[in-house]
């Protein structure tokens, strides 16, 4: 099963040999991209993105339109919900790539489990794994969250077309938000701390890239840990900490999704996250723009393949078959 995954997915084999556990630098710059007035500005945010995603893939974003008390509503609910007892959680287990897991993903770089857990919003087949019953308005608060990441996500793909030569609705199609096949999820994350020890020999998360076209993550203030290495110098093993300051921000990267669909010019980032200190923790909100599961991933140089089973094939990866299991 390992052998026949690698063969099908040679992002696996990447992410297996990297180095992930290389020294932390801090002289790189992140870039940070104003969307502000897009529409008369578009050709120039067209040109900032593609430099940045042809060469480091890893950026962030201002002037976003996404209202600051959104993304705190969200923030307050997904304190709620990882603060309620183990017992109440179990309830929405992780099962079709939703709902809620603890220490369950194993990364193929460090074959550890993450310091973590996390719960998952695939919001077309949620079924009973919205926990309205134990936190009401739960739903709605995230499902806003969620639109909005949509509307901001499909935005910036759409920067790509042109050098693509893709039209321009490509991507918003590909990632119909009504299609019973939509697969872009929202995830809620807690990182929790460890002894020195731990620190030492654990990640908050391994060293990874992302499966889909493209990441959005909410970071909340002074909650640091995220470390990139830029996707053109991922074999050098040499890592930056992006900073969980301001709020307003939004930190993007490219995914291996993307990467396909580009033949490889657009460019996947490495990143990991360090395991906070003792007493400590670190919260984020992640939307990955995922295209639907019926949609073909085609690319000259890796062929094609339907980015239900690409997702399902990179999930299994990290969390088994077990992870879409009904």
């Amino acid at each position: 099963m390992e052998t026949d995954l690698v063969n099908d997915i040679p992002e696996l084999l990447r992410e297996r040999l990297s180095n992930y556990d290389g020294e932390l630098i801090g002289r790189r710059l992140i870039p940070v991209i104003d969307l502000k007035d897009f529409s008369s500005r578009r050709k120039k945010v067209e040109e900032e993105l593609w430099e940045v995603c042809t060469n480091v893939g890893f950026f962030q974003l201002k002037n976003h339109g996404i209202p600051l008390d959104k993304i705190n509503a969200a923030f307050l609910f997904l304190d709620k919900f990882f603060s309620l007892s183990e017992d109440i959680k179990k309830k929405y287990p992780l099962s079709n790539n939703c709902g809620w897991e603890y220490r369950k993903q194993v990364r193929p770089s460090t074959g550890a489990p993450d310091r973590k857990e996390s719960y998952q919003i695939t919001k077309n087949i949620m079924g009973k794994l919205w926990p309205e019953m134990d936190l009401p308005g739960f739903s709605e608060v995230m499902l806003e969250l969620e639109n909005l990441s949509w509307t901001v996500g499909m935005q910036v793909l759409s920067c790509f077309t042109r050098r693509l030569e893709l039209p321009g609705d490509f991507f918003s199609i590909a990632h119909d938000p009504d299609s019973s096949e939509y697969q872009s999820t929202l995830r809620l994350l807690r990182y929790f701390g460890g002894t020195d020890a731990a620190r030492s020999k654990e990640w908050g998360a391994g060293a990874h890239t992302d499966y889909n076209c493209l990441t959005l993550v909410f970071q909340t203030e002074g909650e640091d840990g995220l470390e990139v290495c830029p996707g053109k110098e991922y074999s050098s093993g040499s890592w930056t900490p992006v900073s969980s300051t301001p709020v307003e921000l939004i930190t993007c990267n490219i995914g291996d999704m993307l990467m396909r669909w580009s033949d490889d010019r657009l460019v996947s980032n490495f990143h990991r996250v360090r395991t906070p200190p003792p007493g400590k923790k670190r919260d984020s909100i992640a939307f990955f723009c995922q295209a639907n599961r019926d949609i073909m991933i085609r690319s000259r140089l890796h062929g094609e393949m339907n980015a239900g089973e690409y997702l399902r094939k990179r999930v299994s990866a990290n969390f088994g078959e077990k992870a879409f299991d009904m």
